[in-house]
Order: structure tokens, then sequence, then C-alpha cells
């Protein structure tokens, strides 16, 4: 395929170039070795590889062959490529969470400068795993690609005929619904491919629609091993939004934007939106209605949860919420209150000794180059914190600016409130109650809804006009609180943002 031979030729460029050490972060170890061995085999060059468990070997040899002895100590091995005229390659597996000393990591520094020089390459295969950082300047990384979509076909296609070869399998599956579950599969390694198709079939002898949940399954419990991302179930239902109608058609149309189909007619996949606006106007309920109306996994970015005491934690974090986004793709992923994650970034300063900046510059290159169908929603409250760059034109699809509903947009929320809470709408005089709440924003108006009815049921009565008018009346509501700081966020946006309703 085009893709591996691509990986081939990327592994035998870092070999031709004298790089001593190359660290190849992957869960998918059997697939990377494989991969190394076949570009050190079209090299002709030798290959040894190394685990804790057998020493220095011949690579791709069996794991019970003799290895060389004294290698089986990170340390012995590393002493031993150190004294080794071989020129070659040596692959170490999980070698990076062995360095347990100052004289083993002094060690792997003295290896990666005289491979440096005379030409020969050490490949860590090590997911997770820390590189030093008196080491780590003499390291370059390889990116271990997982599967596209025309090597997943053939997964399918290898995995389906194995097990079908002692069971016989009832599929009822459409081209259509065969593709999506291809899609689904998405993200997950080779090993985790096989190992979902063999799970649909032996599951119930049948391989039909249904079983495109097993891929998404499998994909949650990636997710689950990281607090960095949170996954949230997605209403089955679209919430119901009063206003914001310019960024629902907007919406609408890319609704399908994310099929072969879109794909075939010279479309991208959508790459996302910023919202910014005044606070409880509903941007972090829209990012809800994106994943339930587009039938989508919700990821909610935690800003809290990046931040590391650690030195290089806080990088590697943002790192891995991308690669779970990744993962877990075609997803939303939700980013509320982005300004707070790159605050130090915005004011110009290094307080956090640059650490907002570093971060900031990861997220824009992440949203510059990722190719995963991953539509970001953000949101914003503070246009003040927000970096310049982030506000040009092609990071995001659309900035939109959510404002506070307007008379129709408060006669609709109102509806919605009263509905959700088991009242009549119809039953209020909804003109009267749209007018007294002008200048509230859609989280004040459901909570002076709710504050009604904790009246009207400590009078011992139901909600009444008299309630909701009585709340609204003796609420003051953020536009008057704090109308200097709203006025200038609509100057701010007027000519700058799309108006979302």
């Amino acid at each position: 395929m085009a893709a591996m031979a691509h990986l081939h030729e990327d592994i035998k460029s870092l070999i031709r170039t004298r790089h001593g050490i190359v660290t190849v972060d992957t869960l998918d170890e059997s697939f990377a070795c494989r991969s190394i061995i076949e570009a050190v085999d079209e090299l002709g060059l030798p290959a040894l590889e190394w685990t804790v468990s057998g020493g220095l070997r011949k690579a791709g040899s069996s794991p019970t062959s003799r290895g060389i002895s004294n290698t089986e100590a990170l340390a012995g091995a590393l002493q031993h490529l150190r004294h080794s005229d071989m020129i070659g390659v040596y692959i170490f597996k999980d070698a990076l969470r062995h360095i347990e000393d100052a004289a083993t990591e002094r060690l792997l520094r003295e290896v990666a400068q005289q491979f440096g020089r005379d030409s020969r390459t050490l490949l860590l295969i090590d997911h997770g795993g820390t590189v030093p950082a008196t080491v780590r300047h003499l390291t370059v990384p390889l990116d271990m690609p997982l599967p596209d979509l025309d090597e997943i076909r053939a997964i399918v296609k290898a995995s389906f005929q194995d097990v079908t070869t002692h069971l016989n399998v009832d599929v009822k599956l459409s081209k259509a619904e065969y593709e999506h579950f291809i899609a689904s599969l998405r993200g997950l390694t080779r090993m985790e491919i096989g190992q979902v198709v063999a799970d649909c079939l032996l599951h119930d002898g049948r391989f039909g629609p249904d079983d495109v949940s097993r891929a998404i399954d499998r994909k949650r419990q990636k997710l689950g091993q990281t607090g960095v991302l949170e996954y949230m179930h997605p209403p089955a239902e679209p919430p119901k939004i009063g206003g914001m109608q310019a960024l629902r058609n907007w919406l609408a149309k890319r609704s399908k934007a994310f099929t072969p189909e879109a794909r075939e007619f010279g479309l991208e996949h959508p790459r996302g939106m910023l919202m910014l606006g005044v606070q409880g106007c509903g941007k972090s309920m829209m990012a809800r209605y994106v994943a339930a109306g587009w039938g989508m996994p919700l990821l909610r970015m935690s800003v809290g949860a990046l931040y590391d005491k650690y030195v290089g934690e806080s990088e590697k974090h943002l790192r891995q919420a991308f690669q779970v986004a990744e993962v877990m793709a075609p997803c939303v992923l939700w980013i509320d209150e982005i300004e707070k994650a790159f605050a130090s970034s915005s004011a110009g300063t290094d307080a956090d000794g640059g650490l907002s900046k570093r971060m900031f510059g990861q997220l824009l290159t992440w949203m510059q180059d990722h190719e995963q169908p991953v539509f970001i929603v953000a949101t914003a409250n503070d246009i003040q914190a927000l970096p310049p760059e982030l506000m040009r034109k092609g990071r995001f699809d659309e900035i939109f600016f959510v404002d506070l509903p307007g008379p129709e947009a408060r006669r609709r929320i109102l509806d919605i409130h009263l509905a959700k809470r088991k009242r009549d709408p119809r039953a209020f005089d909804l003109d009267a109650l749209t007018a007294v709440c002008d200048g509230f924003s859609g989280a004040e108006i459901e909570q002076a809804v709710v504050s009604a009815l904790y009246t009207a049921f400590s009078d011992g009565t139901d909600l009444t006009n008299d309630h909701l008018l009585s709340e609204l009346n003796t609420t003051q509501p953020l536009s008057v609180t704090m109308a200097e700081k709203v006025a200038a966020l609509r100057n701010w946006a007027r000519d700058r943002c799309v108006c979302a309703d």
C-alpha cells in the first residue's frame, strides 16, 4: 500500500541520515517492529532487538531463541552496543521505563552520540515512555500511522475470512452500512480492528448494522485511559434551543459533509467553529446540539486537567488529547472557555515559563495539520484573553457571536422551559413575560422559571404568570450588572464575527 511504502521510506531516511536514536511512541508494537525490520532488510543491514525478558537477539527471531549473554538488563545491553562494531540497527522495546539510575541514562547518552557518528541507529519503541532531558536533543521521533481506510478494509476482509473458515455467519449489511462500519474502525490499531471483527462475528453469528456500536465501545475504552478528555453521551435528539437560527442553518448545511459522498464531491470535512458571546446564552449547549444532530461522539476537553506540575507533562497531556480525539473520529471536540487554557500566551507574558505559549503553538499546529474528521466546537466568554492568532481566518471555519436572545428567542426559551417542567405554555401570557425578560440570557430565563416554581410550591399553589413576573422583575440580569463589558463585547464583535441569530 502507498502508506506502507511511505512509512518504509521515512524509516530508511532516518537511518541513512545518521540519527543516533529514533523514538517510536505507539501501541501497535508488532506492526512497528515489522515495518522497521522490512525497511532495514531493504537497506541490506543487520538488525538486533532487545527486550528485558530476552536480552539482545536477532530481530524477528523466536522469543525462545537464545540471546546475547549478559544483555537482559538495559545497562548490559547498552554496554554491548557501546563496544560493538556492528553497523546496523537496534530495536529496543520498552527501554525508556527501565532507565533506573544516572549511570544507565549516561550510557544511553553516550550510545546516542556514538551512533550519530558511525551510522548506527537505535530505535526505542515505547508507548508513553519519557525520554530523559539529557538525551532528548539527540533523538528524533518517528510517527507510526494508524491504518487508513484501505488498510482497514484489508484487515476486516482478512479477519472475516479467518473467522468464517470455521463459523457460518449471517451477513445483513448494505454497502452504505459496511462503509459506516469501516469508518467507525478508524483510529484503532491493527490488532484492535481484528479483535472487533472477531467479537462482532462470534457474539451472535451475524454481521449487521448494530455491530458499529462495538467499534465505538472499543474507542470509548481507549478514552477512559486518560483524564484529559471526557466522553459525554450526546442526547438522542438535539436539545431544543431558542434563537441562534443563523448558526443552526450553517450547521445544517454541513451535516452531511463527513460522508464519502462529500469527499467524492470535492469537499473536505468541516474543521470547526468558535463561539464568542455573553455568558449563559447557550454556547455550551450548542456543542451537544452539534453532536446529537450529526450523530457523533462528544468529547469535552478539561482545561484544568491539561496542566501538570512536572516539566513536559502538560504538553504531553495536550498531545494525548489530540491523539484520543483522532482515535474517536469522526467526533466533536468541545473546548469550553478556550481562553482559560492560553491566558498567559495572549497576555504576552512568561508568567508560567512559556508553557502557555508552547501549548498554544501545539494547538495551532494540530488545528492546521490534523487530517482526521474532528470537528472543534470552541467557546469563549472573554475575547480580551484570546490570542489574536486564534482569531485569524482559517483557524476555524467560522467565528460566531452569540448575543443576548431577542424577543422571538426569549419567547421560545420560555416555551421550552415551561414545557420541560410539565406546564402548558399556552396557559401563560408569553407576550408580557417576553417583554419583561428583555436583556436576560437564556440561563437567566431558565433560572427565573425554576425560582418561580419553588415559590409556587412553597405557597401550595400551581405556577402562575404572577410568580414568573415577580421573579423576572426582582432579577438583575448580567446585561445590567456587567453592562459595560457586554457593550464592549458587542462593539468588538460587530465587524469581526457572524451573528449566531
